[in-house]
């Protein structure tokens, strides 16, 4: 904890980040709560809420190439600029659509809402190794990821009492000023030279006519480099399982455990809770792992994961059911935080939008289906099976990660910037 103090306190550019970061962030679960709230109040609300989430992971699947490109094309600071302006304007039109919600307009507000975001997301991951020193840059990763489950929790039971005390239309207001006040923030993050924009070669004609070309030669970096394409692997495989969890957290509050929206409500609490401690583990083990025990680790946490939430689906007891729940997403975050930092450190600045922008719209696209076929399953299946079979495919991804190692497919590549004599050297303690 005193680490993210020092760096808030330290680094100015980074401060001014994690502030948008939170605001924002907020906002957005003011929003889903608000745009759920509707969707359950329509008639056959059940295919409503499916088409709300389809309608969000669709549009952001399909602009994550785009806005990787031109986070490598553009200046950075701009172009999440934009995507901030853009976002606040569609939280607007959901205040008109709240007086007459009908679905095709949760629909399209929900999905222009979400074209905007990758352009967000990706960028701040992308300029993160910039407003970050090298000894920084693990703690401002665990912040930034510890920070987007705090806020899930929070954001989730402040936007329940906002809706509840105020109404749809304030809820919307709210989201909108966090965007703006995020847009705000980002304006102020100061560089030597003024500029976010990546150092690359000049673009041809056929760049910049067919953007495509750029984005094959991020996939052809990522390819030239096994450990971020094993990284995108094991992304794939906890979304199989980590997409159907967003449907059956719902159905064991109300259906399994018969607590009504208060169990809804203490599964994602326990879940927050176990992502938190996770980020924080995390944090502390990140500088004292070499690269051959992070390796292992990933591989550890992934059992960890997809086991624990197998037997959160089969357990009887509501409190026990909550631990393991908060276990499955304490490993998890581990393994999503060191993850990142690898990424962080490794991956070349001239394509950073690319890689995120890559990694984030297929793990978008897999749990999209993932949540698609649990939601169809769910009216053959119980919760409890599907459950088990998400958590097996969880697990998976532990074998994709050791075999891809055993078959020398993860080899740490160069430190991107960092000279030899400059990289510390840590003793492996795990």
């Amino acid at each position: 904890m005193a680490g993210f103090l020092q760096l808030l306190r330290e680094n100015p550019n980074y401060r001014y980040t994690w502030m948008g970061q939170v605001v924002s962030e907020v906002g957005d679960h003011f929003n889903n709560i608000a745009v759920f709230g509707l969707a359950v109040t329509l008639p056959h609300s059940g295919m409503v809420v499916t088409g709300v989430l389809l309608s969000r992971a669709v549009p952001a699947i399909l602009a994550g190439p785009l806005a990787g490109v031109l986070l490598d094309r553009l200046d950075r600071k701009r172009v999440m600029i934009a995507s901030d302006l853009v976002r606040a304007v569609m939280a607007l039109f959901f205040i008109l659509a709240a007086a007459n919600p009908v679905p095709s307009t949760l629909f399209a507000l929900s999905a222009m809402l979400m074209v905007a975001s990758p352009f967000f997301t990706s960028g701040r991951s992308a300029i993160l190794p910039t407003i970050a020193t090298k000894e920084q840059l693990h703690t401002a990763n665990s912040l930034t990821q510890t920070t987007q489950w705090t806020t899930l929790t929070i954001g989730a039971m402040l936007g329940g009492a906002s809706v509840t005390h105020f109404g749809y239309q304030w809820s919307f207001f709210f989201n909108a000023l966090s965007f703006l006040f995020s847009a705000w923030c980002i304006s102020r993050l100061r560089v030597a030279g003024g500029s976010f924009k990546a150092e690359r070669r000049s673009l041809t004609e056929v760049d910049v006519v067919k953007p495509w070309h750029e984005y094959a030669a991020g996939l052809r970096y990522m390819r030239a480099h096994p450990m971020m394409m094993g990284v995108a692997v094991v992304a794939v495989g906890w979304a199989t399982g980590g997409g159907a969890a967003q449907i059956l957290f719902s159905l064991f509050g109300e259906q399994v455990f018969h607590k009504g929206a208060a169990g809804i409500g203490i599964i994602w609490g326990f879940a927050g809770s176990g992502l938190l401690l996770g980020g924080l583990l995390a944090h502390w083990l990140g500088p004292r792992l070499s690269f051959s025990a992070y390796k292992k680790l990933i591989a550890v946490v992934y059992l960890v994961h997809g086991g624990a939430y197998v037997i959160f689906s089969q357990m009887q007891s509501f409190a026990w059911a909550c631990f393991f729940i908060a276990l499955s997403r304490a490993a998890v975050a581990i393994s999503s935080v060191l993850n990142m930092s690898q990424m962080l450190r490794h991956v070349s600045n001239a394509y950073r939008g690319r890689v995120f922008s890559t990694i984030e719209t297929l793990t978008w696209g897999t749990m999209m289906l993932s949540m698609t076929a649990a939601g169809a399953a769910s009216s053959q299946y119980s919760p409890r099976t599907i459950g088990l079979v998400s958590g097996i495919l969880s697990s998976l991804t532990a074998f994709y990660w050791l075999a891809l190692d055993a078959a020398g497919r993860l080899p740490e590549p160069e430190r991107e910037g960092v000279e030899p004599n400059e990289v510390e050297v840590h003793e492996p303690t795990v």
